[in-house]
Parts: C-alpha cells; sequence; structure tokens
C-alpha cells in the first residue's frame, strides 16, 4: 500500500491486485492531471480518503472501432437526438451524481465536482451533451490530455441517449485527432459498442504516444 506524500505517485506498476495506486494527496487540478498522464484516476466513498486506481487490464475505446448497432442506426437516422459539447458541464457532471445516488451511491462528491469544474474552466475537463426536445437526456464528463479522453461518468434519461452520446463523440473524436478513449471501468454496454480491455502496459504505451502532443 502506498501513501501519496508531495504527490509524488508511484509507477503503475506498484498497484495492488485490484488495481489500488495510492492513497491519500489532494484534488488540485495538478494532481488530477498527473495522475491521470500515468495512468490513474480517483474513485473512493465521500466519507473516505482519497484513493487513486490503475486497473489491469484497462477498458478502453479506439473511437475508429465504434460499433453502431442496426437499431441504433434506426434510432440515429431518425435524428431524435442532437448533440453538444461543453454547453452544459455544470449540468452533466451533476446529474451524473444525482443519477448515480439514485441507483445506489456516488463516488462524485462535491469535492470531486469543485475540482472537476476547475479543471473544465482550465480547459482539461469536457462534457458531452445529448438533448431530445430541447431536453438534456443524456450524456458524460472526462478529461482531455493530447490525444486521450478519459472518460469519467455517464447518465441516460431515455432509452438510447448514452449509446448516441457516445457514437457522436466517436465521430468528434475521428474528426478532431483525439485517438483513445479510457473507459477505466469493464462494462457489457461499453464491450458491445467495441470497447477492449488490454493490459495496463500497453494502456501505459498509448499513453505515452497519444498525451505528448
Amino acid at each position: 500500500m502506498h501513501f501519496l506524500f508531495n504527490n509524488e505517485f508511484p509507477h503503475p506498476s506498484q498497484a495492488d491486485a485490484d488495481g489500488l495506486l495510492a492513497i491519500g494527496g489532494d484534488l488540485e487540478p495538478e494532481t488530477i492531471l498527473k495522475a491521470y498522464q500515468i495512468g490513474a484516476f480517483p474513485w473512493f466513498n465521500e466519507e473516505d480518503p482519497i484513493l487513486w486506481w490503475s486497473p489491469n487490464p484497462r477498458l478502453v475505446l479506439l473511437p475508429k472501432e465504434i460499433k453502431v448497432s442496426k437499431s441504433m442506426k434506426q434510432v440515429l437516422k431518425k435524428e431524435l437526438f442532437s448533440f453538444s459539447i461543453n454547453e452544459q458541464f455544470n449540468e452533466v457532471i451533476n446529474t451524473c451524481r444525482t443519477h448515480r445516488m439514485d441507483t445506489g451511491g456516488t463516488w462524485i462528491s462535491q469535492e470531486i465536482i469543485d475540482s472537476y469544474t476547475r479543471l473544465h474552466l482550465l480547459g482539461f475537463a469536457h462534457s458531452v451533451e445529448v438533448w431530445l426536445n430541447e431536453e438534456l437526456v443524456g450524456g458524460f464528463y472526462g478529461i482531455q490530455i493530447g490525444r486521450v479522453f478519459y472518460g469519467e461518468s455517464m447518465f441516460s434519461k431515455v432509452s438510447n441517449a448514452s449509446k448516441a452520446a457516445l457514437i457522436y463523440f466517436c465521430l468528434h473524436c475521428m474528426q478532431e485527432g483525439i485517438e483513445l478513449i479510457d473507459c477505466q471501468q469493464t462494462t457489457d454496454h461499453l464491450l458491445s459498442m467495441g470497447a477492449r480491455e488490454i493490459t495496463r502496459e500497453e494502456f501505459l504505451e498509448l499513453l505515452e504516444k497519444y498525451t505528448q502532443d
């Protein structure tokens, strides 16, 4: 177990079997960005100390590998949804918090919201919004460093909104040169859309390649 002193992270290879890398530190923008650049991220309950994780394997999605099912193609063809980026960051991150609280708890504390809002104002944290009849019905937020987007949390209020958000964002990534989406944790939902697991070592190699721009 590693305790974080002076916000100096151990090498990700020193994470334990569950992926826990370090305990402690702070949530200053510089600390969070340093963590992402070495493949770590904060994830902890509100009453717990700050925990930093670097899981192995790591779920990632290459935007060009996004899978769009036949049913989703029909949904998108109807153009029911509209999309935006960074128009409602505060609403997205707060909705992610309340959405997860409604389903059994969340790590998105007010401290996390404050920290990521600062990162948004600094140009690192971004939100993707999905609209239906001018109502915000889905979206997610995360951090971008170089050509890597680190996804944090997603919400969906209507069927297919989160899928539509990810498909739209992958198209945006391909246009903007974003090469890698870090999904952090493996879910069947993301696997079905083209995400895949890679080793921590492979993930770190991709970070070195894509975050140096």
